[in-house]
């Protein structure tokens, strides 16, 4: 008899989907179905926006084996000069924005240089961002909140796309984010005949049916879910189109570009990256400098929902994205993790903060919990490669 070519999925692939869920829906218990508004789906994102888009970066860094800790402190720095600009000077916002860009940008060099070509350890260079940061934004804002800040700087942060509401049980429904989860719900479907397709052309073992169709019904479940939520309160909010389009460009860059594959074989193993003839400097420099980029991306997003900026901004963010990223899988030692991942990471960070600030446990409580929950993450990862090998 002739055996058929089939394989199990692999479920650490997608134990960080199912930890999410599990999560999520600990604490809707915890809070009496607290977490499960509207209301609440829609902070979740607004919340956390700037979360994602730091770890989408910080992931790039701890391919390399290493991380960014002066993150936070940019953040601050870019926060502050396009709130400066606008309040103060009356600045077009589009000009206080690439300006922003522009100092994230440098600063991202400035690391980089000092990381890729005078070999200064990551640790160290970032640390110094971290304070220099900090105190540049202390002196910019001499200790004072910058704002409100214009409405159309605010949209970024906090604005929704067109909405078309219609009655629905006792309220309104969007039709827009309905209509996008139909659209996600076709991708997720061509996705997978595109991937089974695929397989069977080149003789690849496949999933079995009832797993194939119990994994993107889990999907579909949290798309509709998402949407739906977001649907009954005020639609799409515009940060989250700024995710989904950085999450969707670097999942690109990480996973169909040369210059993804080589961040990967560096953190595997520099030795063997530079004798196959990959410039390991010049890969550090972009890496660092991206990062710069996007936690000003980041700075944007975050004074654009507050509608000010203060010197504050950005305080313990690096935390955050260093533990999304080990949360959604990336190898301390670097060489290993996936975008998506990191993003998945994010959200259950967030989850935890939104949950546990629901159930109404002090700040204190809260870093206990992260901190355990990061520590778990990480010793199962190092334990489960432990026994492999």
């Amino acid at each position: 008899m002739e055996k058929k070519n089939v394989v199990n999925l692999n479920m650490k692939q997608y134990g960080m989907f199912l930890a999410l869920i599990a999560i999520y829906v600990i604490f809707a218990i915890m809070t009496g179905g607290k977490n499960l508004s509207p209301a609440n789906i829609n902070n979740l994102i607004m919340q956390n926006g700037y979360v994602v888009i730091l770890a989408v970066g910080m992931l790039l860094c701890v391919l390399t084996g290493n991380v960014d800790l002066g993150v936070g402190s940019v953040v601050a720095v870019t926060g502050a000069t396009a709130g400066i600009l606008m309040v103060d000077y009356g600045t077009n916002m589009w000009v206080a924005i690439i300006v922003a860009l522009v100092i994230g940008l440098l600063i991202g060099m400035f690391a980089g240089f000092f990381i890729a070509y005078l070999s200064i350890p990551p640790f160290v260079v970032t640390l110094a961002t971290m304070l220099m940061g900090r105190g540049l934004t202390y002196t910019l804002l001499q200790a004072q909140t910058k704002g409100p800040l214009p409405d159309e700087y605010v949209f970024i942060g906090a604005g929704f796309l067109p909405t078309v509401k219609v009655p629905f049980a006792g309220g309104t429904l969007d039709l827009v984010s309905i209509g996008v989860a139909v659209v996600v719900t076709v991708c997720i479907i061509l996705g997978e005949m595109k991937s089974i397709a695929t397989k069977k052309k080149y003789g690849f073992a496949l999933n079995p049916t009832w797993q194939i169709i119990a994994k993107n019904a889990v999907f579909m479940f949290i798309v509709w879910f998402f949407f739906y939520k977001l649907a009954r309160y005020n639609g799409i909010p515009f940060v989250l189109i700024i995710m989904c389009v950085l999450v969707f460009i670097y999942v690109f860059i990480t996973t169909s570009t040369v210059a993804g594959r080589q961040i990967y074989a560096l953190g595997g193993n520099a030795k063997a990256a530079r004798l196959s003839g990959i410039d390991t400097r010049k890969v550090f420099f972009w890496v660092y400098t991206n990062m710069g980029v996007l936690s000003a991306v980041a700075g944007i997003v975050l004074s654009a929902r507050n509608a000010s900026s203060t010197p504050k901004a950005g305080d313990g963010f690096e935390m955050d994205a260093i533990a999304s990223c080990y949360i959604g899988g990336a190898a301390v030692a670097g060489g290993a993790g996936t975008i998506t991942g990191a993003v998945v990471g994010a959200f259950i960070m967030g989850i935890l903060n939104n949950g546990m600030s629901l159930y109404g446990w002090s700040t204190d409580i809260q870093k206990i919990v992260k901190g355990a929950v990061l520590l778990g993450a990480v010793t199962i990862d190092i334990l489960s490669k432990r026994k492999k090998n």
